[in-house]
């Protein structure tokens, strides 16, 4: 498998993990705006700073996917060498 068939494998992870985290951020926020906390203003600001970032970055990736030739059909799993703890 060569590079760009790697990465044709690999983008639609990484578009999807990065929607995931923008609709964590957005959650978060919303949360934070309403909890009355000192400067929740502020920190859910930054927070939808982070929402609009992580929409920046997969418009980015979705360019990527689509100049490499979409994503690549694959029947095995991989692992993407990182993990995540998700605290809700």
């Amino acid at each position: 498998m060569n590079d760009i068939e790697k990465l044709r494998v690999l983008l639609p992870h990484w578009i999807t993990h990065n929607r995931e985290h923008g609709g964590e951020f957005g959650s978060w926020s919303e949360k934070v705006r309403g909890s009355g906390a000192s400067h929740a203003d502020e920190i859910a600001a930054q927070l939808d700073k982070a929402v609009t970032a992580c929409e920046e970055v997969t418009q980015a990736l979705e360019k990527a996917m689509e100049l490499a030739g979409g994503p690549l059909d694959h029947t095995h799993t991989h692992h993407h060498g990182h993990d995540h703890h998700h605290h809700k």
